[in-house]
């Protein structure tokens, strides 16, 4: 049944919306450039250098449930507005950082900001578009800024690393954020749920606790090797981990509904979608340092390297065809 048709207001707060999802993938991608900079710069250890890559991914995936309970409590537009101006501040401290534990807590920061971007926006997306097919074109924007963002990190990113110090990359989302808080308050409406479930930060903070500490555990083992602390480290995430899942079997209104993994539709997608995400963010680390520490390109070609571009002459992606021509100069 069809519902109210959006305004011209409507579909102008859609593209407001869409500058932080936009931003939010580009952050995903565009530090991966900035790695050999960075480390001459901080000196980071090779887990440092990993946690200040994969720190934000995990806080955003950690605190996307949670956030989305928030904002039906406290209100979409004011969870959107609040997390804009964290991530502005700590975009701001980011791109000053002077140590490499100073930059794995404003990245820890900048992903919990983050996560209030995702929930929010596509909430209000629900509420402000009540006609079926509008809101699939809606949603459709809403998906496609995501990728976009992905797209186009690496090559804003190697314009400003060709120029300015690798700290600049951050403050890519400060106009962004800017630009949010201004218009936002005008354009977007405020909803929220009047029986939103009670926030169970205890269990958000058990799963966000026991992810870390099996990463922290791999990270440890891969730099130097098997060891009793973080092998100890590994168990006891595996432990508070297996807390969660109890405690979520015993709640009225859990932070998951395990009985959705019975689901072989829903428990496939799942897998899927981590396949794709590893292969996809993690191989591009080292395409990244590839292009630039083995082949010896500047950040703004290597930037260009990774945008996918289709020949006449073949369907390859342009990046592997740079990549040859730049081992056939030597380079």
């Amino acid at each position: 049944m069809s519902g109210p048709k959006a305004t011209r207001r409507d579909w102008i707060g859609l593209a407001v919306i869409a500058l932080p999802c936009l931003l939010y993938s580009m952050d995903l991608t565009v530090l991966n450039l900035a790695v050999p900079k960075l480390s001459a710069a901080l000196k980071p250890s090779s887990a440092q250098l990993l946690w200040i890559v994969d720190i934000y991914g995990f806080l955003i995936a950690g605190s996307l449930i949670t956030m989305g309970t928030l904002g039906d409590r406290i209100g979409r537009r004011r969870l959107l507005l609040i997390g804009a101006a964290a991530f502005g501040v700590a975009s701001v401290i980011a791109a000053f950082s002077t140590t490499a534990e100073m930059l794995i807590a404003t990245r820890a920061l900048l992903g919990v900001a983050g996560a209030t971007l995702a929930p929010s926006t596509l909430s209000l997306i629900r509420n402000m578009f009540l006609d079926p097919q509008q809101r699939t074109v809606a949603i459709g924007v809403w998906v496609t800024s995501y990728s976009v963002g992905g797209a186009i990190g690496p090559l804003l990113g190697g314009v400003l690393l060709q120029y300015f110090w690798w700290g600049s990359v951050f403050l890519i989302g400060v106009p962004v954020m800017l630009l949010l808080l201004v218009l936002g308050p005008v354009l977007l409406p405020e909803f929220r749920d009047p029986a939103a479930e009670r926030l169970d930060l205890f269990s958000a903070a058990l799963s966000l606790v026991a992810v870390l500490l099996v990463i922290y555990g791999l990270k440890r083992i891969a730099e130097h090797g098997l060891a009793l602390v973080p092998a100890l480290t590994m168990v006891t995430g595996l432990v508070v981990g297996i807390v969660f899942l109890r405690r979520q079997r015993l709640l009225a209104h859990p932070l998951i509904d395990l009985h959705l993994f019975r689901s072989r539709a829903f428990s496939a997608s799942l897998g899927v979608y981590l396949l794709a995400t590893l292969v996809a963010f993690g191989a591009y680390i080292f395409i990244a340092q590839y292009l630039q520490l083995v082949l010896g390109l500047s950040p703004l070609k290597a930037g260009l390297a990774t945008v996918p571009r289709w020949p006449r002459s073949s369907w390859a992606p342009w990046w592997s065809q740079y990549s040859r021509a730049g081992c056939a100069h030597g380079l």
